[in-house]
């Protein structure tokens, strides 16, 4: 008798110290928490916290995770809230972008301007959402009835500077406007813009940003020497300092 009792203790403590909290998941998702009192090919009985029992059938059952198990498929599952995953994201990429800004001739002359350019490129360089393509774009300038009008091609950088949601951006443009029409001629075109970009997903980003932009151009101009009047294409450049709105997808 003293050697049956003596058992029942011995096993009873073996059990309690090899007893460790499990999580049970089940096929329907549910989740149950408690340590394994018995299991077999047919069954598992858990007990949770508050001593309960509870049957299971191991047909109903998906997976048994034991306390390190659980903690490394939570941390495996948790996402950062503001660092983008771009591995997925395409390469291609469109650029289009929208401006607007007092523009000046120089010789000084105030106009208005207003632009719009697409691009096509890559948005993803050794994995960050760097902007490298080329493309055209419409830039007018306007003052009380006179207009002229450019057709810039340009290449165009554009740099975050983190990889994340939130991020200054900076750009950089060249190339060459072409005068749509016979009485100017175009020439360098060049701009540079800063400012703020808000990555959407890993393809597509929206940015708001100052710019400044340079139009080299000939225009044609009047000159009266005694009494007598000329017209010839003279040098004149338009400087715009603006805001530029612009999406990548």
């Amino acid at each position: 008798m003293k050697k049956s009792l003596f058992g029942i203790i011995l096993f009873s403590l073996i059990s309690l110290a090899c007893a460790h909290a499990e999580t049970i998941l089940l096929h329907t998702g549910a989740r149950v928490k408690g340590t394994i009192v018995f299991q077999n090919e047919e069954v598992v009985i858990v007990r949770d916290e508050s001593g309960a029992r509870f049957q299971y059938l191991r047909s109903d059952i998906d997976r048994i995770l034991s306390d390190e198990e659980v903690v490394t498929t939570q941390l495996e599952q948790k996402e950062p809230t503001d660092v983008l995953e771009i591995t997925t994201a395409k390469k291609a990429s469109i650029l289009l972008e929208l401006s607007c800004a007092p523009s000046f001739m120089i010789p000084f002359s105030p106009f208005g301007n207003a632009g719009i350019d697409l691009l096509a490129g890559t948005h993803h360089i050794k994995d960050r959402h760097v902007f490298i393509g080329a493309g055209v774009g419409y830039h007018g300038y306007f003052q009380d009835g006179y207009s002229y009008n450019f057709l810039p091609i340009e290449a165009k950088l554009s740099v975050p500077f983190m990889e994340a949601k939130h991020a200054p951006i900076f750009g950089i443009a060249l190339g060459y406007g072409v005068a749509l029409s016979k009485d100017y001629i175009g020439g360098i075109y060049t701009g540079i813009d800063f400012g703020y970009r808000y990555q959407i997903n890993p393809k597509s980003a929206l940015a708001v940003m100052a710019f400044a932009s340079f139009q080299q151009a000939r225009l044609n101009t009047t000159v009266t020497i005694e009494g007598n009047t000329y017209t010839r294409k003279a040098g004149r450049n338009f400087v715009s300092p603006g805001i530029k709105f612009a999406l990548f997808f």
